[in-house]
């Protein structure tokens, strides 16, 4: 089991800056932030953006992993966002993991004064957006001609130390979704059941993960690829809850997600109020028990 750390993007740097710190010296094996443009209750909060946040986080620490969880393809178009990936990637050292959603309603969808898009629409043009973002990773010039989304020649020079590329992290919980994830992504992250209200128990949490999984190894195999090739994430906090009731229960979530196949359990850094309201000292005391013991 792999450890991963979720640090919103909701203070300024003097601030920030130790948290990301801490997390590496915590041992967690990877660290990431979101990426909106405004964020849910926080909207009228300070957030910053993600990649100038992981830029940062990349220069003051030296092994965690580093990524968005995940870029949001609502308000971005693969060629910028392409060279900013591969500049954050050189930054890191070759630290870097991609993590892309679909994006959904709310302030990413209108922010930029257009109509929220379907659904539909929102699916095909994920798969379209994880393609080209794809493509341009990975060789020196792109020309992409899609419904959505176009390239004329574009240049990723370098290219990243990663090759082929960095690896890709997808959020998809539909059918569409997880073939986009088959299709390109080295894991797949999920934060449970959307149709399901929160926080949810390790036990009932593993379950519903594991249904998730067979879902997506069936898909796996449907689309031609090897199910064991592909990484299995859990972002707890939004739905799934940590337990960081005692480093126990922590412990216990942790041994409930792996039996299921769960490879990567990622956990909300603690705030003061609000969303994943948590005492830093507990905090700690319930990673550093389970973190240290794989």
């Amino acid at each position: 089991m792999r450890f991963g750390v979720v640090i919103l993007p909701d203070a300024r740097w003097q601030e920030a800056e130790p948290r990301w710190r801490r997390a590496e010296a915590l041992g967690f094996d990877h660290a990431w932030t979101y990426d909106h443009l405004a964020w849910r209750t926080l909207h009228d909060a300070p957030w910053f953006g993600a990649v100038p946040t992981l830029t940062a986080a990349a220069i003051v620490t030296s092994r965690i992993r580093l990524g968005p969880l995940v870029a949001s393809a609502n308000f971005r178009h693969p060629v910028p966002f392409a060279k900013e990936l591969m500049t954050l990637d050189d930054v890191s050292g070759g630290r870097l993991t991609v993590g892309i959603g679909a994006g959904g309603e709310g302030w990413d969808a209108t922010m930029l004064g257009g109509a929220a898009w379907s659904a539909v629409e929102r699916g095909e043009r994920f798969g379209e957006f994880v393609a080209l973002t794809d493509q341009l990773l990975r060789q020196p010039s792109t020309t992409f001609d899609g419904r959505y989304y176009r390239a004329h020649e574009a240049r990723s020079i370098p290219g990243c130390i990663q090759q082929p590329r960095a690896p890709f992290v997808i959020a998809a919980t539909g059918r569409r979704g997880m073939e986009v994830a088959a299709a390109h992504a080295q894991a797949w992250v999920t934060t449970g059941d959307r149709s399901s209200t929160g926080p949810i128990g390790a036990a009932a949490g593993a379950l519903m993960v594991r249904d998730m999984v067979e879902r997506l190894h069936r898909t796996c195999e449907r689309v031609g690829r090897d199910p064991s090739t592909i990484d299995v994430m859990v972002l707890t906090g939004p739905q799934l809850s940590p337990c960081f009731e005692s480093p126990a229960s922590f412990r216990d979530a942790v041994a409930r997600y792996e039996a299921v196949g769960v490879s990567d359990f990622v956990v909300h850094w603690p705030r003061p109020d609000g969303p994943f309201a948590e005492s830093v000292a507990r905090f700690e005391a319930a990673v550093g028990a389970g973190v240290g013991a794989y």
